[in-house]
């Protein structure tokens, strides 16, 4: 609103000098062609007799002379001729030939001989390097042409500063007031913008936000904070009920795997133990993703290569196909604990679908220009089909519809890291990687987390 304020404040004041410099120009013409026909409408009495000091005064530029003062390569002033021959026949004038022209001074015989008897003209309007406007004007049944000069004046600079200086006024109390009007107006706006993107998950404990700023936006501001609250009211019942479920859902759990011990064949007991452990760990993804929105640890500022390098080894540590690529040190506020779960997550699908999985991290520039941390996650499987990329990261959704346990998994995995990256303000996105032969070679998962 300012700089749309400032432009047209800016057009508005342009047009006013374009105006402005055209009337003063028509000023000057009009104060020329008057001084012309003065000089010229005086009676050939008048001009016979010895001219006292007030004449000559009003008479200087004025000579009389036997033929057109207009030389061969010099043009007539065809609009300023006009103008002077209307003048003159207002004022009663007989007009045989006119002719004006215009003719700089120091080309001027008859100037430079006045200049030199009297320099001081040069101090007032006959400036040596000045323009002259010459009217030659000859009356019927004469033989001479009378010749009136002026000086061509110039717009002043008066004009043109006081419009500038207007404009620096206006600027300064316009945009200056608007500025601090909408200042008053946008503070509360700007204010509650900032608390609905932070809030969800690290506003527990804030005190609500003082409503401020016009009537409108006072009520927006309390409309929001009961919101606010009941949203909050909600989610803390959310967890306060998941954290149940899971205490209520664990405990039988746990109990059953006590039992199963006394079953006999080592086989039936190895796969009630696998679907237990199916079940828990189904149940720790659907706690998980319930309260990624809402986790309680705190940012911490960790170094990302030491994070990354220290989950490889997790997975190096049991015998997985896992190496870790080019890395670059960096260091950014995250949640350790959950973006270590995110990690593992990849990783684990990557080696279940693909049997082996590389690792980079390196730094990348995102379409704002902001530095990001780049994590790569790839691997040597099948990939997937371009049509279901989207879809793997619903929540249940996985490539393979069986649920056996070398495939395992409830489809949550994906989900819960992207959930994770979102939490971090960034973003998991998955692509088919293309051989040169175009055929697929495997699957890159890509975690971008801004560095600011």
């Amino acid at each position: 609103m300012l700089l749309a304020v400032a432009v047209a404040l800016l057009v508005a004041q342009a047009i006013s000098v374009v105006l402005l410099f055209r009337a003063e120009q028509r000023q000057i013409e009009n104060a020329l062609i008057n001084e012309l026909a003065l000089k010229l409408v005086a009676t050939p009495d008048d001009r016979q007799r010895r001219p006292d000091r007030r004449n000559r005064r009003g008479q200087r530029g004025i000579e009389r002379v036997l033929q057109s003062p207009l030389a061969q390569t010099e043009m007539r002033d065809g609009v300023r001729e006009e103008a002077l021959r209307n003048l003159l026949i207002e004022q009663d004038v007989e007009i045989e030939e006119l002719v004006v022209l215009s003719r700089h001074n120091s080309q001027d015989r008859f100037m430079l001989r006045r200049l030199e008897r009297n320099p001081d003209l040069a101090l007032r309007r006959w400036k040596p390097d000045g323009e002259m406007i010459i009217a030659g004007l000859k009356r019927p049944g004469e033989e001479q042409w009378l010749v009136a000069r002026a000086p061509r004046g110039k717009p002043g600079r008066g004009a043109l500063a006081g419009i500038v200086m207007q404009t620096l006024i206006l600027y300064i109390v316009l945009i200056g007031g608007l500025a601090i009007l909408l200042r008053r107006l946008t503070r509360p706006l700007g204010q509650l913008t900032t608390r609905m993107e932070r809030f969800g998950g690290t506003l527990d404990g804030e005190p609500p936000l003082e409503p401020s700023g016009p009537s409108d936006a006072r009520r927006l501001i309390t409309a929001h904070n009961a919101m606010e609250a009941r949203i909050a009211a909600l989610l803390d019942e959310k967890n306060v009920m998941l954290g149940a479920i899971g205490h209520d859902l664990k405990t039988p759990l746990a109990a059953l795997r006590v039992r199963i011990e006394s079953v006999e064949n080592e086989t039936e007991r190895a796969r009630m133990a696998a679907t237990i452990e199916d079940i828990t760990t189904s149940l720790d993804d659907i706690l998980s993703l319930a309260r990624v929105g809402r986790p309680s640890d705190p940012l911490e500022r960790t170094e990302l290569s030491a994070l990354v390098a220290s989950v490889v080894e997790e997975f190096e540590d049991m015998g997985e196909k896992v190496t870790l690529g080019q890395t670059s040190r960096m260091a950014l506020s995250l949640r350790a604990t959950w973006l270590r779960r995110a990690l593992r997550n990849l990783i684990s699908n990557a080696l279940r679908y693909g049997t082996e999985a590389r690792i980079e991290l390196a730094r990348g520039t995102a379409r704002d220009g902001r530095e990001e941390a780049v994590i790569r996650i790839a691997d040597r499987g099948p990939g997937i089909p371009e049509t279901e990329i989207a879809a793997m990261m619903e929540p249940f959704a996985r490539g393979d519809t069986s649920r056996n346990r070398e495939t395992g998994g409830a489809g949550l995995g994906l989900t819960l890291a992207r959930a994770i990256a979102e939490q971090h303000g960034g973003t998991l996105k998955l692509a088919n990687h293309i051989g040169e032969d175009g055929t697929i070679e495997g699957l890159l998962a890509e975690i971008r987390l801004p560095l600011s």
